[in-house]
């Protein structure tokens, strides 16, 4: 394989996926969204070359067929509504991007003869909550969120399709992952601008949503390089969690960010942070991953924390 196809390419991961697989050897063709970024504002002049950019609209159908028409050997589906603040306020954008635009994908791709291996990136938010440890792929899905539920629909239609044999189809169920170049609509990112606001003026509180849960965060550069393993080695019509392992209390994240930003500071709930059916604890089981490819973070939370401070301060 080659030839790369990546959706979402100017999201967060997707940025990171681009620099991975032209360092991987890749070409590849990034595909933009409305208003998007391209290439040229976030890569350096040696990794553009085998990139080219193509812009594309998932709420489109035209769109899609256009996107399903580049010869690619591989495609990786990262294009989706992202935030699950934005599905909330509109679960019904959110199905239509994240599933049902992911099955006119597959399908498109398949109507035209392209035959690429597709990763499909969904989410462990799918298994829900109710769960005290790492979660395996065998745990039933169960998702509580729009967000998640779009995510889920999309892996029943594609699976089926897998099963059909129509398409080479790998799933990947990342859980939560951050680094530098993350959106402050994301948790920890947000929790950082804030410490670092406080302390640029001296104000001793910061607003925080429901801080008493866990989350498994991986860094997103361990995360992509999951991604570019599972094209090369993941089954067929399987699914796998992309996860360390191991749960971050999101109230001791707080207290170890403050620490690097070298201030203290007092968490205060505001009401309008705390999201509706939070999960309490959301760890994954990556041992399938692992087993099968190798795969193992390679940077430490502390690490990423670091990088994610530092981040902000350029």
């Amino acid at each position: 394989m080659s030839h790369l196809l990546v959706t979402g390419a100017d999201g967060f991961v997707g940025r990171w996926l681009v620099r991975a697989a032209r360092a991987d050897g890749w070409d590849v063709t990034a595909v933009i969204g409305p208003g998007g970024t391209m290439p040229e504002a976030w890569l350096t002049t040696d990794q553009l070359v085998g990139v080219t950019a193509m812009t594309a609209d998932f709420d489109s159908l035209e769109a899609i067929a256009r996107v399903a028409r580049v010869p690619a050997d591989a495609v990786v589906h990262l294009a989706a509504m992202a935030s699950g603040a934005a599905a909330r306020q509109d679960p019904e954008a959110a199905m239509r991007i994240n599933g049902t635009a992911s099955v006119l994908l597959l399908q498109q791709l398949h109507e035209f003869a392209i035959a690429p291996r597709m990763l499909f990136v969904s989410t462990g938010e799918v298994y829900g909550a109710g769960h005290d440890g790492p979660i395996h792929e065998d745990t039933e899905v169960n998702p509580v969120s729009p967000y998640a539920a779009s995510k889920a629909a999309a892996e029943v239609g594609l699976l089926e399709m897998a099963e059909a044999g129509i398409l080479d189809l790998v799933v990947a169920r990342p859980f939560p992952h951050t680094g530098p170049g993350q959106s402050p609509s994301f948790v920890l990112p947000a929790l950082t601008k804030r410490i670092r606001e406080a302390a640029r003026i001296g104000k001793p509180e910061i607003a925080v949503g429901n801080l008493d849960v866990v989350r498994d965060f991986l860094d997103v550069r361990d995360v992509v390089r999951a991604y570019l393993q599972l094209l090369e080695h993941g089954e067929s019509g399987s699914c796998y969690n992309v996860a360390s392992g191991t749960g971050q209390h999101l109230g001791h994240c707080v207290e170890m960010l403050a620490e690097r930003i070298g201030v203290q500071v007092r968490p205060v709930v505001d009401p309008a942070l705390v999201r509706p059916a939070d999960i309490p604890v959301l760890i994954g089981d990556a041992t399938r991953l692992r087993s099968l490819t190798g795969w193992a973070p390679h940077y430490t939370f502390e690490q990423t924390l670091q990088d994610l401070v530092d981040a902000q301060a350029d």
